[in-house]
């Protein structure tokens, strides 16, 4: 039962995570998964079939709040499908023993991704134009492979590839992405179920999961206007780093002063990374403050609306003129 309650916590921090950056539930709860002793292909595995329920709920939810370009979820998440089906058919046949440093290195990657992006001021201006099928093919098929092979990678890779391009709104790069995942989940659970069988998935795990992560929904969407994604983001990279070197150091067999070295550079780098992390999200936010100083000129349209109306009556005055025959004269009106 405590094992279980470890679970379920480790599925709500991963959607508070997903839910606040549109990415890395799948990394966070592999990597805490990897950490609690659980073999990669069935953590994998795991995550995956517990992500079906997770993003069938994201996918309504940002479908209802119109957050989802259908059009790119059609040429991504088929694509996508394929690539997940072969990353987790790879993965099925690897031994525990190959995984692991294989899984560890691209979670590894992924999480020096994360510090890298969020170290940096966050794009979020829009260029005209639309996707093309030839971009969001590739980009699927290779971030699904990702995905089911590193236990996570579909948001981290198609997301900011999606915002680098300009021509979608962050809300809908993250509402079509989180709405794809469903087919890839889907798929990569299909390809783990024929690679490994049902004792593949853990089903106790993904229970907990799925809990942890159905409760973590609605409070993700509290969270997104509390914590900035800006710092969260350096603070998940750093942590996935970390915990994944471990793993790294013990497969490359590294001791005596060179381990506790390789984590004090890990651990200086990612300091580094939230401190400049904390100064671009400063920028932006000095940038949004001395915005509004621009936009009082939107109400100075109104009032010239009037200034069209006291035009009428000098017109309707024409009617009032006084007929020539008493104008010539001088004559006060009849009234």
């Amino acid at each position: 039962m405590r094992k279980l309650l470890v679970l379920a916590l480790v599925g709500l921090v991963a959607q508070l995570i997903d839910g606040s950056l549109g990415m890395a539930y799948g990394l966070t709860s592999s990597t805490l998964l990897l950490v609690v002793g659980v073999a990669p292909a069935a953590a994998s595995a795991s995550v995956h079939l517990a992500e079906i329920g997770t993003t069938l709920a994201a996918g309504v939810a940002h479908w209802r709040f119109g957050n989802v370009d259908w059009r790119v979820v059609a040429r991504i998440a088929l694509p996508g499908a394929i690539g997940a089906f072969a990353g987790a058919t790879l993965l099925s046949s690897i031994s525990t023993e190959s995984a692991a440093p294989w899984m560890a290195a691209i979670l590894f990657t992924l999480g020096a991704y994360l510090l890298l992006r969020f170290a940096r001021p966050l794009r979020t201006g829009r260029v005209g134009g639309r996707l093309r099928g030839r971009f969001l093919g590739p980009l699927g098929l290779v971030a699904g492979f990702v995905d089911a092979t590193g236990g996570g990678g579909w948001g981290p890779v198609a997301t900011p590839a999606l915002l680098v391009s300009g021509r979608m709104e962050p809300r809908k790069v993250i509402g079509s992405v989180d709405t794809a995942e469903f087919v890839v989940a889907g798929a990569a659970s299909v390809g783990f179920l024929i690679g490994l069988g049902t004792e593949g998935f853990l089903l106790p795990t993904v229970v907990a999961l799925l809990i942890g992560g159905l409760i973590a929904a609605p409070l993700a969407a509290w969270l997104v206007r509390i914590v900035p994604a800006q710092l969260l983001g350096a603070a998940v990279g750093g942590v996935i780093v970390l915990t994944n070197a471990r793993t790294l150091i013990r497969s490359a067999e590294l001791d005596g002063p060179l381990r506790p070295t390789l984590y004090a550079l890990l651990a200086a780098a990612w300091l580094t990374a939230l401190v400049f992390a904390v100064r671009a999200l400063r920028r932006a936010r000095a940038t949004i403050a001395a915005a509004p100083t621009v936009t009082p000129a939107a109400p100075t349209v109104t009032p010239a609306a009037p200034a069209v109306a006291p035009a009428v009556p000098t017109v309707a005055s024409a009617a009032d003129v006084v007929p020539a025959d008493l104008a010539t004269t001088g004559t006060p009106s009849p009234r």
